[in-house]
């Protein structure tokens, strides 16, 4: 596992020398949201509740997840939403969470249709949002779940699909690398586990994860490096 590295002098390690409850913002898509986990919430409201019981923690996770946002739009909204959140307001949070992507690696209307975000504009405004990011606090970066193909199109308009899903991860990772920024590849941990194991933990819409597979989710980013010490 990556460790997290911060990528300048003038931000904030993981974990405050003061030993604080931090206030971390998890900024993203329907993956952040929790689309598709009525019982959970899905995996940032279970972190969120976890931190807030949790003696040794008790840190502030602000879900600034929205359902269809590429990334082009978390960017629009980046600085503006945490600003305007509470504890928060007009100061910077001890660190961002960010996942987004998928949406961007949609084929639109047909399976060979256009990317509803061209791929060289995406990893310019990949690119440009964790640049964005790390000037503000410590970022780290949760990635997209692998889908359904056989349950596409979704919204009888939107083709997802594992060749454009990795195409979309890997300018993802590799720009977080290029970074410095802890990049949780998702998309091949659960491609690793095989498909009978991904498809009991996808919704019926074959793009969400259900509340089993946001549960992995939440395990997967609760034993990661780059979080497992906050």
């Amino acid at each position: 596992m990556q460790a997290f590295v911060t990528p300048s002098a003038m931000q904030l390690p993981l974990v405050s020398k003061s030993c604080q409850p931090l206030k971390i913002v998890a900024l993203g898509d329907s993956l952040v949201y929790g689309f598709g986990d009525p019982e959970g919430g899905g995996w940032v409201e279970q972190l969120r509740r976890w931190w807030m019981l949790s003696a040794s923690a008790g840190h502030t996770l602000y879900n600034l997840g929205v359902r269809g946002d590429r990334t082009q739009q978390v960017a629009q909204r980046l600085e503006v939403e945490f600003r305007h959140r509470g504890e928060l307001r007009n100061r910077f949070p001890d660190l961002i969470i960010l996942s987004v992507g998928v949406n961007d690696s949609a084929r639109v209307g047909r399976p060979n249709g256009r990317n509803y975000t061209d791929f060289t504009m995406f990893e310019s405004q990949i690119a440009s949002l964790l640049e964005q990011a790390q000037q503000l606090c410590p970022v780290v970066f949760v990635g997209m779940v692998p889908v359904d193909e056989g349950k596409m199109p979704f919204m009888d308009c939107l083709y997802y699909n594992h060749a454009e899903q990795y195409r979309y991860k890997e300018a993802t990772r590799l720009a977080c690398t290029k970074r410095r920024i802890p990049y949780l590849d998702v998309f091949q941990r659960w491609m690793d586990r095989g498909e009978t194991w991904r498809l009991k933990r996808l919704s019926q819409d074959g793009l969400h994860p259900n509340t089993l597979g946001y549960q992995a989710l939440l395990d997967d980013v609760m034993t990661w490096e780059a979080l497992s010490k906050t």
